[in-house]
């Protein structure tokens, strides 16, 4: 499956990239999927950091999600849902692949801008998978885009017709 990095999904979709963006930014706390050994999904909270053209997942030594990242990069991080069940503020998840930086470089470069809390495991994100999922009203509207291809914009009323897509 073909990954790209946060700046180039930005190039790519610059608006839809400021919302989810923004959507991640409402709270500190999100939610990370990672693959346990046996392949059973591990769910844990975590921070997550744009910068540099990146989004970025910082976690403690050692730790189980960063163990399994490190065994097998796939990952799927969800915006945290907020206080209710009125999806005022829409569902986004970002899927990809996980990439630890062991680069002196950046890790100063990181630590001198953010300071995160150390020693800690730094992963870059690539990008495999962006979703959106937004109530206007009674239609259910789904936004998803993936490396090299447009925005796709599904809807669907609360009716029994089927969805219809554009984008």
């Amino acid at each position: 499956m073909t990954s790209t990095s946060w700046a180039a999904f930005q190039s790519a979709e610059p608006d839809f990239a400021a919302t989810v963006q923004a959507r991640f930014g409402l709270y500190r706390h999100h939610v990370l999927a990672t693959l346990r050994k046996d392949g059973s999904p591990r769910v844990t909270g975590l921070e997550v950091d744009f910068r540099f053209g990146e989004l970025w997942l910082g976690m403690m030594p050692n730790s189980r999600k960063a163990l399994d990242l490190r065994r097998d990069p796939r990952f799927a991080v969800q915006a945290n849902p907020g206080p209710d069940e009125t999806m005022a503020d829409a569902d986004v998840r970002v899927s990809g692949r996980a990439v630890e930086v062991s680069d002196p470089d950046v890790l100063a470069r990181f630590i001198e801008e953010a300071k995160p809390p150390e020693p800690f495991h730094l992963f870059r994100t690539e990008l495999t998978e962006v979703v959106r999922t937004a109530l206007d009203g009674e239609e259910l509207i789904v936004q998803a885009w993936r490396p090299g291809r447009p925005l796709r914009t599904l809807r669907r009323g609360n009716d029994d017709s089927p969805p219809y897509a554009t984008g």
